[in-house]
């Protein structure tokens, strides 16, 4: 289970109260796309209305991602960065740096437990190096595609044509290659340049039996931070790429995206294609199929708000419900809008604070305590919601909590729980 640092100042990736409904989606809930090789193979000549729709409107796309606000984690959005006291990512890196002004003591304790969103992958050239169909999916369905990265893209309230319109804008620049074949090419080969060339330092290639582990890199300057970070699990790049543009990416990465921190390794053409070869064919054993922690009973003993605030609230929540005194910023986009979302007013900064609620789509103030269908309280529905997306099961009425960051852990969830079945003692 991944650690549960402390974020830093501002917000980290949320959206609105805990345990979004479809109320606040902006068309009808994502599914699922349709893997490639699931796809049926009669198709016509003529474009179907689906196909248009998917081609997507490049300047809706170039709106919405305004209007999501893709550049408070993002560069290369064809914005301008937002805000400083928006930036979460920019935030970070600030504190990593020693640039942002705030007491000696604070600075330490965030920088000793500072992981979360430093390293966000540019959308710079995305056109040059992604299916546009591949970021309509993702868009959709997020998955966890860099697994030395701790945040995701989060689960964002758009449908079919909203990620179609993101996606044709985010490509409208690709310069067209000639199609590569890697005929003659030797995956046998290309295994064995992708380990003489350490690719496994940075990339997973999860699926792929017997490659040579290779021991972690101890300078971890930053470069080589970024690099291991931002680097993509090897198994979904012959879905993410064409062929010819993962050849061109593994030749020379800087000249396709500048300032890109994979470093361009020495190869010749005849390398390069045969590294892509051992890529998009290497044998893949299928997924162990995902599932969410056991929900742990209720606690007998004593619960308090001063726990539950130092072990969950305190940790992530507050970090986009809260206010903007606290926040140094905005109040996080839980509470005052963001990423698309309406401001719902939720204030997880103090027991005050959550017990005021938040606001629904017609201005009544809601509690987060009220159950559900299920039973669960309507905050605790949130946090199992997210446990249940990394698993790969998202929930269309209830938008998991954290988004886009590691679920809170069944301990973490069990005390919030208790707390609340015991009526939210101080």
């Amino acid at each position: 289970m991944r650690a549960r640092p402390l974020l830093a100042v501002l917000a980290a990736l949320a959206s609105g109260a805990a345990g979004c409904t479809s109320e606040d989606a902006r068309g009808p809930a994502p599914a699922a796309p349709l893997p490639a090789s699931d796809a049926g193979a009669g198709a016509t000549a003529a474009p179907s209305l689906a196909a248009t729709a998917q081609a997507g409107d490049p300047a809706r796309g170039e709106r919405l991602v305004a209007e999501l606000q893709c550049n408070r984690c993002h560069d290369g959005t064809g914005h301008a960065p937002a805000a400083r006291d928006a930036h979460c990512v920019q935030c970070h890196q600030d504190i990593a740096a020693g640039r942002f002004q705030a007491p000696a003591a604070a600075m330490k304790r965030w920088n000793e437990n500072l992981v979360q969103l430093r390293d966000v992958p540019s959308l710079a050239a995305a056109g040059d190096r992604l299916r546009r169909d591949w970021i309509r999916g993702f868009l959709l369905s997020p998955h966890d595609v860099r697994p030395r990265l701790h945040a995701t893209m989060p689960r964002l309230a758009i449908g079919p044509e909203q990620a179609s319109d993101i996606a044709a804008y985010l490509t409208r620049e690709r310069r067209e290659r000639p199609a590569a074949s890697l005929e003659g090419a030797s995956a046998a080969r290309g295994r064995e340049l992708y380990e003489a060339k350490g690719c496994g330092t940075c990339h997973a290639f999860t699926g792929t039996a017997g490659l040579t582990a290779v021991a972690p890199v101890k300078g971890m300057e930053k470069e080589t931070r970024a690099a291991i970070a931002l680097a993509p699990d090897l198994r979904h790049a012959r879905d993410r790429m064409e062929t010819a543009d993962l050849v061109a990416w593994v030749l020379d990465p800087g000249a396709i995206k500048p300032g890109t921190p994979m470093p361009q390794v020495p190869m010749s053409p005849a390398e390069a294609r045969d590294i892509a070869a051992f890529i998009v064919t290497a044998e893949l054993s299928p997924r162990a199929p995902a599932s969410a922690p056991e929900r742990l009973p209720l606690l007998s003993r004593r619960v308090t708000y001063a726990e539950v605030d130092r072990r969950v609230f305190r940790v992530t929540c507050r970090h986009c419900h809260s206010e903007p005194d606290y926040a140094l910023g905005d109040g996080g986009p839980g509470n005052t809008g963001g990423f698309g979302f309406k401001p719902r007013g939720l204030n997880l900064a103090t027991y005050e604070g959550i017990a005021a609620g938040y606001v629904d789509d017609h201005g009544e103030r809601r509690s987060v305590f009220s159950r559900g269908p299920d039973g669960a309280p309507r905050l605790v529905a949130a946090l199992l919601a997210r446990q249940a997306e990394e698993a790969g099961r998202a929930d269309p009425a209830v938008r998991g909590m954290p988004l886009g960051l590691p679920a809170v852990g069944p301990e973490e969830i069990q005390l919030v729980e208790s707390w609340i079945a015991q009526g939210r003692p101080q």
